[in-house]
């Protein structure tokens, strides 16, 4: 055991603006998923992950009724993911995620903080595998081999458990996500998940340390966030201050 890791989210400004493109961001892929899947979270599991996801992120109930609401009604906006892949400021290996309605406006707007850092967007599938899509679930424990055995008699292809400092972190193919959650939160009562995600995860990393490259890097998530249709992104950078 012992895979070096690092979970990173969508970080939440304090601004009341920055909140607005939390919710947007929420809404839309809400919508789409329930549109896809179903708008019964009982039957569409990717939705009830998601709207729990939002709630942790303290959604209103109303943004994410609203979005269920429109998606069982039938109308609104014909959204499909879009992935665009790079390389950022200091060689860092970035996936930026989004969700559109007009690939061509989306694939300008990914571009130009790219060519803002004299960074490169590169063709699909040009960093990805040098990530790992991963499920990953962390809660309060010290007993990883009670937590594997757990996992295995559910026949979860778990691929590591991680104890530190009182918490453990299971990681999983992304695939196994719901069977892992499920087999958890059967073999221990009361589990709270403090972690609960599925994103990818950088095999290694790069530390960007020249104050040029961090300026930039800072710019050039700064632009992707502002980005309407950008709905998540994964690097591996490790900025050093």
């Amino acid at each position: 055991m012992g895979r070096a890791f690092e979970v990173r989210k969508n970080a939440m400004a304090k601004t009341a603006a920055a909140k607005t493109k939390v919710n947007s961001k929420y809404g839309k892929e809400i919508y789409v998923v329930a549109k896809n899947g179903g708008a019964d979270p009982e039957t569409n599991l990717s939705l009830r992950r998601l709207i729990e996801k939002a709630k942790k992120d303290q959604v209103p109930a109303h943004v994410i009724d609203k979005a269920i609401e429109k998606a069982a009604g039938g109308a609104g906006e014909d959204y499909s993911p879009a992935r665009y892949e790079g390389y950022g400021p200091g060689n860092c290996m970035v996936i930026v995620d989004c969700l559109t309605d007009n690939p061509n406006r989306t694939i300008k707007d990914v571009r130009l903080p790219f060519t803002k850092t004299d960074s490169k967007i590169g063709s699909p599938g040009c960093v990805a595998h040098m990530f790992d899509h991963f499920a990953i679930l962390g809660f309060a424990g010290d007993d990883d081999e009670a937590v594997l055995e757990a996992l295995m008699m559910a026949d979860v292809d778990v691929t590591d458990v991680e104890v530190e400092d009182g918490k453990v972190s299971v990681f999983a193919p992304n695939t196994e996500y719901f069977k892992a959650k499920t087999a958890l939160t059967e073999a221990f009562e009361g589990i709270t998940f403090e972690v609960d995600e599925i994103t990818w995860i950088p095999q290694t990393h790069v530390e960007i340390e020249n104050e040029d490259d961090i300026a930039n890097f800072e710019k050039f998530m700064g632009m992707l966030e502002d980005c309407d249709d950008v709905q998540n992104v994964y690097h591996n950078a490790i900025v050093k201050k």
